[in-house]
């Protein structure tokens, strides 16, 4: 019981960790920005990412490792399905912009840098299907989507 409560406990913080990021992250990218700027964006991605593994780490032990309600009110969910993969959906949209905040933030601290308009929609994009993700997980939770 109580390692249950840890883990919920652990998947709910990192959820904060990975909204609050992404909220940070679009909040501070603006058109043109410094490379010092940029690192600081590298770090608040760099907090967004471990909270997505740690999200995930978490999520797998509570499905697979049979905490709380059992593995299969998981896996015969379709609803569970379309919300681990909008998850997986963020994890690969994410991918371009940490790339290009990690490679940019390199080199003279006040040299200023253009960002790609890519970024801001990958970024939006992410949020958009971030918010979707709690209505399933409300959804999951009375049981719509159970076919087992």
């Amino acid at each position: 019981m109580t390692l249950e409560i840890l883990l919920r406990y652990l998947h709910f913080i990192s959820i904060f960790a990975i909204v609050g990021s992404l909220v940070s992250e679009h909040l501070l990218l603006k058109k043109e920005l410094t490379r010092k700027k940029i690192k600081r964006l590298a770090t608040i991605d760099g907090v967004y990412g471990m909270g997505a593994l740690t999200l995930l780490a978490v999520g797998l032990t509570l499905w697979l490792g049979g905490y709380g309600k059992p593995t299969e009110f998981y896996t015969h969910n379709f609803i569970f399905h379309i919300k681990i993969t909008l998850f997986a959906l963020i994890g690969i949209l994410s991918i371009y912009p940490t790339v290009f905040f990690i490679k940019e933030a390199k080199g003279d601290p006040e040299e200023i840098v253009q960002i790609p308009k890519t970024i801001f929609m990958l970024l939006r994009f992410e949020l958009l299907l971030l918010i979707i993700i709690p209505l399933l997980a409300g959804l999951m939770a009375k049981g719509i989507g159970y076919f087992g």
